[in-house]
């Protein structure tokens, strides 16, 4: 049975996620890492799309995407997805699929559910580290950018940061922001990501 086609309607923000089969490991080393941030980086030029925030983990990603125009989504999903899939099963002689499925893209329409699910993205680390201080130190998120102001693969921050600046220093304030953590009705908000273990 063919796959549905989704539709993707132009100027939409996403939250798109994916994992590694079986919910193995996509990353291995820090050179997998800085590939897939290479070749995100070249394809959203192509495709017309805005990267708001992102997050890369050892089985799993997030990001938080505009697409800026209509069903570039897709093909920028599937050109990233494929060129990394066919550069980890050469450089580790693997074969076979390394996500699990096609991506999944939730629109989003509330600004307040924009905010959250930043913050949700850059709290990912939390994971694999004891320490909340460690989150400005993980190098395969946006946070650091958000925190430092040197921009790379985030091209929207605006987005996110607009609506600190009127108390005070956007990147503070956001700072603060992610570092409370989620609240009782921001998980209840997103909950269909923190139910689903990625």
């Amino acid at each position: 049975m063919a796959t549905p086609r989704r539709f993707f309607p132009a100027e939409t923000f996403y939250h798109v996620y994916n994992r590694g089969n079986w919910k193995e490991r996509v990353f291995f080393e820090p050179r997998d890492y800085q590939r897939f941030k290479e070749r995100a980086k070249k394809y959203k030029t192509e495709y017309s799309i805005e990267i708001l925030a992102y997050c890369l983990m050892p089985n799993h990603f997030h990001f938080l995407l505009k697409q800026k125009t209509e069903q570039t989504l897709p093909l920028f999903m599937l050109k990233l997805c494929t060129s990394y899939a066919k550069y980890i099963n050469i450089k580790y002689q693997k074969v076979g699929r390394l996500f699990q499925d096609r991506f999944r893209a939730k629109p989003i329409e509330d600004e307040r559910y924009l905010l959250w699910l930043s913050k949700y993205i850059h709290l990912n680390p939390e994971e694999i580290s004891s320490k909340k201080n460690n989150l400005a130190d993980y190098p395969w998120s946006s946070y650091p950018e958000y925190l430092t102001g040197k921009f790379d693969l985030v091209s929207g921050q605006d987005y996110i940061l607009h609506s600190f600046s009127q108390r005070g220093p956007s990147y503070l304030k956001y700072w603060e922001f992610v570092e409370a953590g989620l609240s009782q009705k921001e998980c209840e908000a997103i909950a269909d990501l923190t139910l689903e273990t990625l």
